[in-house]
């Protein structure tokens, strides 16, 4: 890459592969939590996930480049990770564990969608700035989701299971 137009479409397929892949490993994620409410969070971020696959395609295509993608190693060690934990961990724990690597996921997806909203805007890409906005607020609600969850729910369960082992 010598221009930011080629790191921004060198970016843009990492991104692409990268939701292609959690798109693939959501279904496992949902079938291996335990609470109701994570559950129904990595459902919803399933359909988030397809969505953003779609409003990516749409990206490519205003800027007339054709939608592919090209291996995120990033995502595909987080999403290594995930499998590790539902290998490892159990109950609660794993609970809490995929509740982390849920949000390491997150803050991937948000730093690589400002990055990519804001090299648009440079660019003068006006419509994939407008695309790209309207995923990074997705994902940073998401996100939002989870640390609620996090710290209502799952960690006062935490706390429960820590009293009895008193």
């Amino acid at each position: 890459m010598k221009t930011l137009a080629e790191a921004f479409e060198h970016t843009l397929q990492d991104i692409y592969w990268a939701e292609t892949a959690l798109a693939k490993a959501l279904p496992k994620i949902s079938r291996s939590v335990n609470n109701a409410e994570l559950k129904l969070l990595v459902d919803d971020h399933l359909k988030e996930t397809k969505g953003h696959i779609k409003t990516l395609e749409a990206v490519f295509k205003s800027v007339g480049q054709e939608a592919s993608g090209e291996k995120c190693d990033a995502m595909a060690g987080l999403l290594k990770e995930a499998d590790g934990l539902i290998e490892e961990a159990e109950g609660h724990a794993l609970d809490v564990a995929l509740i982390g690597a849920a949000q390491a996921v997150e803050h991937y997806e948000i730093a690589r969608y400002g990055t990519l909203r804001e090299w648009a805007k440079v660019l003068h890409h006006d419509e994939a700035h407008g695309l790209l906005t309207s995923i990074l607020d997705e994902e940073k609600a998401a996100d939002a989701k989870l640390t609620a969850l996090a710290v209502m729910a799952i960690n006062e369960a935490g706390e429960n299971e820590g009293k009895r082992k008193k």
